[in-house]
């Protein structure tokens, strides 16, 4: 069943990723058919064809690098080093600089077209967001981390970042984790709201450790979301399922620690781990008391396969991912804002020489297969990949604008160029700037494919845990009281 689901979800993500990469092309080729031009070839993806067929003398093919596409118009630009030397023997006829920025501009604006087609799709199903992207109140402080050495605390309120206003936590933008990544300084300025008023602490952020292969850590205070503890499961023979805790039960108190995020619950485990630990549930409209002492997983003591600072006692819970869900509505021209803001942040970063955010932080093509693979896994992975298409197609529509040779900015370029002069740009020169943009851009698509297949890591050992199993306790639980 995992083997057939898996290639289940591959040909979506296939599916929705191809049709992107084809809209984008398709534009170009209609608008060359539009003003008249010689198509030679229209290509999804690069590399040696898997297939390909000749219809009314334009041969059409999938590539067997899954990296883009490319539509072959031999009266445009030169492009020999990605689209192959061109078929046509012909001596064709030079086109107008009108003709070259049409055909051009055709793919980022088919692009947007097909964001705004999905944003509208986004506008009338949905999209699942959970408190934890919508919050800025932190849930847990990590011990010994920046943020609790500045103090802040469970419960605070986070209204400014280094100086900027925020309103979530994750994501591009206005958000907590962003600002904390962008920011620059040894020294990060958190303003909280904490009891009606405001505190400004500084925090000195860290990174971790990382081998020379890996991506380059990013700054980081060591802090989570609030997330409401909610269950999710119970293991039925742990200490939780014997006590009688349910999925849907809503843990409010820990030994009486008020619970802003599930990880404090583990913290107050450990700190006496062979002592009951004393929850308050709210089930329904109805708050229940139980006290539940945590066993040892079976086969976890002295198991070398397992960390020892995991080895600690456990209640058999397991927790509702995000928290509370909820179903935003967004309009599509908030989307499609959100995402040109969202890559006006990320390109920004890029370029700033005091960023610890560089061009290995960005993703390929691999990159962003990963990314639909596991938006697909959830229960959700419809809504949220045709969110997600937004904000790629709105990528896809402006990087390609950039006045770089290879791409549609660099065709506009050059054709502005030569209506200025009034006559074409010598070809010899044109074809030496598009050798080397093109060796640049694949070099630079194998260098983060490298990286991004570190996502995976297919061939990395991941240590095995045993089967987590419970003894049932030697004497009975407490029951749970109202």
């Amino acid at each position: 069943m995992q083997i057939l689901k898996f290639i289940f979800i591959l040909l979506e993500v296939l599916l929705l990723f191809n049709l992107l990469i084809f809209v984008h092309e398709l534009g170009h080729f209609l608008a060359a058919r539009w003003r008249g031009l010689k198509v030679d070839r229209f290509a999804i993806w690069f590399g040696k064809p898997i297939w390909q067929k000749e219809i009314g003398g334009i041969t059409y093919c999938l590539g067997s690098i899954p990296a883009g596409g490319y539509v072959a118009l031999p009266q445009m630009a030169a492009m020999d080093t990605i689209e192959g030397k061109s078929s046509s023997s012909d001596q064709l006829p030079p086109i107008s600089v009108l003709d070259k920025i049409i055909v051009a501009i055709a793919g980022p604006l088919f692009s947007f077209g097909l964001a705004l087609v999905f944003a509208v799709l986004v506008w009338g199903i949905g999209r699942p967001v959970s408190e934890t992207e919508t919050t800025t109140t932190i849930g847990y402080v990590f011990t010994n981390s920046p943020a609790a050495k500045a103090g802040l605390q469970a419960g605070d309120k986070i209204i400014k970042v280094d100086g900027h206003p925020v309103n979530r936590f994750g994501g591009i933008g206005d958000t907590v984790m962003w600002r904390i990544v962008r920011s620059e300084g040894e020294v990060l300025p958190i303003t909280i709201l904490r009891d009606g008023k405001e505190i400004t602490v500084d925090t000195k952020p860290t990174k971790d450790q990382t081998e020379v292969w890996e991506r380059k850590s990013l700054r980081q205070i060591q802090i989570l979301p609030f997330q409401t503890p909610i269950v999710a499961r119970v293991d039925p023979n742990s200490p939780a399922g014997i006590a009688g805790l349910k999925a849907n039960d809503i843990v409010l108190t820990a030994n009486g620690v008020p619970l802003h995020n599930p990880v404090t619950v583990s913290d107050e485990v450990r700190k006496n781990p062979e002592k009951p630990v004393a929850l308050t549930i709210l089930r329904g409209k109805e708050t229940l008391s139980f006290s539940i002492t945590p066993v040892l997983p079976e086969g976890w003591k002295d198991n070398p396969e397992i960390p020892e600072e995991d080895r600690f006692p456990r209640l058999g819970i397991a927790w509702e991912v995000g928290g509370k869900m909820d179903v935003d509505y967004p309009e599509p021209i908030s989307q499609i804002k959100a995402s040109v803001n969202a890559m006006a942040s990320t390109l920004g970063a890029v370029l700033s020489r005091k960023s610890d955010i560089g061009l290995q932080h960005l993703s390929g093509p691999v990159g962003i297969v990963r990314i639909y693979y596991r938006l697909f896994e959830s229960e959700q992975g419809w809504r949220l990949a045709i969110w997600f298409s937004v904000v790629l197609n709105i990528n896809l529509a402006l990087l390609n604008m950039l006045p770089i040779p290879v791409l549609d900015g660099g065709h506009i370029t050059l054709a502005i160029i030569e209506g200025i002069r009034r006559r074409p740009v010598n070809v010899k020169i044109i074809g030496f700037i598009q050798t080397g943009c093109a060796l640049l851009i694949i070099g630079y698509m194998l260098f983060i494919t490298f990286f991004d297949a570190q996502d995976w890591r297919p061939w990395k050992r991941q240590p095995k845990q045993p089967e987590i199993r419970f003894k049932a306790p030697t004497t009975p639980p407490a029951p749970a009281q109202p």
